[in-house]
């Protein structure tokens, strides 16, 4: 719901404006922090055209600045959404790299195959995969303090469908 409508969220959601306006009213009184991150995240990119992931990555953002209406409200979506989804890349890449480095240290055997948005995919010896996954967990939820808490999942099969299972 971030720079969403009433009118776009009842859309989206198949309801009534008002029954939408109605979630967004008690979503943003139930969490207050999550206003206040997008008007702070807002102010920030206006001043300085740009927004920074918690690791220090920019994102620039010159559209903010436009006086097409349309450019411009993309921007202000993107900017409330980059520091968000860039954070969240920024630690799965810390965490790709912690996990690769004790693989190698720990797990020789074991190979770190690629990302999927929010995933890392292995290549393990069936006889490992409880250690591992234990492994990848320890990492993925150690690799930032965060005022969140980070939780993995794991799940394992000879097939993508049966590891998303």
């Amino acid at each position: 719901i971030y720079g969403m409508s009433a009118f776009g969220l009842g859309q989206a959601l198949g309801v009534p404006t008002s029954e939408a306006e109605a979630f967004m009213k008690a979503y943003f009184a139930r969490y207050g922090g999550v206003q206040a991150y997008m008007q702070e995240t807002l102010a920030a990119a206006e001043r300085d055209g740009r927004v920074e992931t918690l690791w220090g990555r920019v994102r620039h953002l010159p559209e903010l600045a436009s006086s097409n209406w349309n450019l411009r409200e993309n921007a202000r979506r993107v900017a409330i959404n980059a520091r968000i989804q860039g954070t969240a890349a920024d630690v799965l890449k810390l965490a790709m790299i912690a996990v690769d480095a004790r693989l190698r240290r720990e797990h020789p055997e074991a190979r770190l195959l690629l990302t999927v948005h929010d995933e890392l995919v292995l290549e393990v010896p069936a006889e490992e995969v409880e250690a591992i996954s234990r492994l990848v967990r320890e990492e993925m939820e150690g690799v930032a303090d965060l005022d969140v808490p980070l939780v993995a999942e794991a799940g394992w099969g000879a097939t993508w469908y049966e590891a998303k299972g």
